[in-house]
């Protein structure tokens, strides 16, 4: 019998953390495990930012690790890895043969991506399995009409 397997991003930001949270409850309600991946790059597009390797992984690794430790007791089993990669690219990678894909609506950093959500979105076009995105803790309030239209004038 095969496991259900979890494949969750993680980046440290709100929804990130959201998105790891919903990954091991339904982890538990499956019977699953759950594979957080956490991927990292350098900046090679401009030379005089560019970030030391090392750091940049060690980073990555203390926020992976900062995220599971601070998950309640569940009893899913949970793997954790980091890798060296577009954060897109990689998720999809890891998720091949997963059953599930989680992660969060927003990120927050270069480190993982420059376009709020463009993760998320290039997942969603790209896994070969279903993908969850799980919204930000603060959505933008919704939009109201005109105090003319309200007025039914």
């Amino acid at each position: 019998m095969t496991m259900y397997r979890i494949v969750v991003g993680v980046d440290g930001s709100d929804s990130g953390r959201l998105a790891v949270r919903w990954a091991v409850h339904e982890a538990s309600t499956r019977g699953g495990t759950v594979q957080a991946v956490t991927a990292w790059q350098c900046n090679d597009l401009d030379p005089a930012r560019a970030d030391d390797p090392t750091e940049l992984r060690e980073r990555a690794e203390r926020v992976l690790a900062d995220e599971i430790a601070a998950l309640p007791p569940s009893g899913v089993v949970i793997a954790a890895e980091v890798v060296e990669g577009r954060p897109a690219q990689v998720l999809c990678a890891a998720a091949r043969d997963a059953d599930l894909l989680v992660l969060g609506g927003h990120g927050h950093s270069r480190v993982w991506h420059t376009v709020l959500g463009s993760v998320s979105e290039e997942c969603v076009r790209d896994a070969i399995c279903p993908v969850v995105v799980v919204p930000s803790p603060n959505p933008a309030p919704a939009r109201t009409a005109e105090p003319a239209l309200r007025a039914g004038r």
